[in-house]
């Protein structure tokens, strides 16, 4: 049976940033423009992926990340992670894996907040980076509309609860409750909707989606286990397009629908966040690199001795 297991590293300095990111920093060492970068202590980088306009006149943004830290770092929510207006936080991540992670999470902003402006903090190395979030830019605007041969986002949720899409999913309406070191199967429903002509031969059998599982947050490490009925795939560790990174927890669904498990077990007591990632990346027109397709599932856990 394979097995994953997470540790936390701290990060310490700055590189690379985008045109959404805004610096708090004070003067800095002058870097070399092709100076290869160093391959730890750099701080993560959020980054705002583009926003939603949704129905109700609420709007969602979706926000990412960037670690170029070969290992996993760590920055608890609070001072040093924060939303504001702090009415909307607390779906931000406290981990963050080597790679750029697209559409982690989402921020709805109420029809009632329209025009108000959400920034995302992150703290590390001492210095400060922050990035907006808004219904602004024609350039960021995203949709949900079928791609060119019908890949749409997939649906994923709890049993018994409801469906989500996108990057700001579902979260579990039960909290999981078990004891350190005791085994915890976690289970998601998951359905692929796209409408794609069968009479294409790259679409005559409903396609594979796979699912990735992601410590979220909580006080310490846990670990991830093979479910027999759901396999690690053997793609895990590797990338998409050489871009978008695999996780070692990667299982497939066979046909794009179906229930998805892992065992997981926790090293200390406290309450902890999985998120489960749904992808349809094996169509044509679908990648992780154009916002589309891909949902989120958060299940919150709680460890008690």
């Amino acid at each position: 049976m394979g097995r994953v297991k997470f540790s936390v590293s701290s990060v310490l300095l700055l590189v690379l940033f985008n045109l959404t990111v805004v610096y708090s920093a004070s003067a800095q060492t002058p870097q070399r423009p092709l100076r290869p970068s160093p391959a730890e202590d750099i701080p993560v980088i959020p980054f705002m992926e583009g926003w939603y306009a949704n129905q109700d006149g609420s709007v969602t943004v979706s926000f990412g990340y960037h670690n170029r830290n070969r290992e996993i770092v760590r920055v608890p929510i609070g001072e040093n992670n924060r939303i504001e207006p702090a009415t909307l936080g607390g779906m931000q991540p406290e981990y963050y894996f080597p790679g750029r992670h697209h559409g982690v999470f989402g921020v709805t902003i109420p029809a009632a907040m329209n025009g108000e402006t959400v920034w995302w903090h992150i703290t590390s190395a001492g210095e400060e980076l922050k990035v907006p979030g808004e219904r602004g830019s024609t350039a960021y605007e995203l949709d949900r509309n079928p791609r060119p041969q019908g890949s749409v986002q997939p649906e994923i949720w709890f049993a018994g609860g409801e469906r989500g899409t996108g990057p700001e999913g579902v979260v579990a309406a039960v909290i999981q409750t078990v004891r350190v070191g005791e085994p915890l199967t976690l289970e998601i429903q998951t359905n692929d909707p796209s409408m794609r002509d069968r009479t294409d031969p790259r679409f005559t059998k409903p396609l594979d989606t796979n699912v990735s599982w992601y410590m979220h947050q909580g006080p310490a490490e846990v670990s991830f286990s093979e479910h027999p009925s759901s396999p690690f795939s053997e793609s895990r560790g590797m990338s998409v397009l050489g871009l978008v990174p695999v996780a070692d927890t990667r299982m497939a669904v066979t046909g794009g629908e179906g229930p998805a498990r892992i065992i997981a077990t926790f090293s200390e007591p406290g309450d902890y966040m999985i998120r489960a990632r749904l992808d349809n990346w094996n169509a044509s027109d679908s990648d992780g690199l154009d916002q589309c397709c891909w949902s989120n599932a958060y299940q919150p856990v709680r460890v008690i001795r």
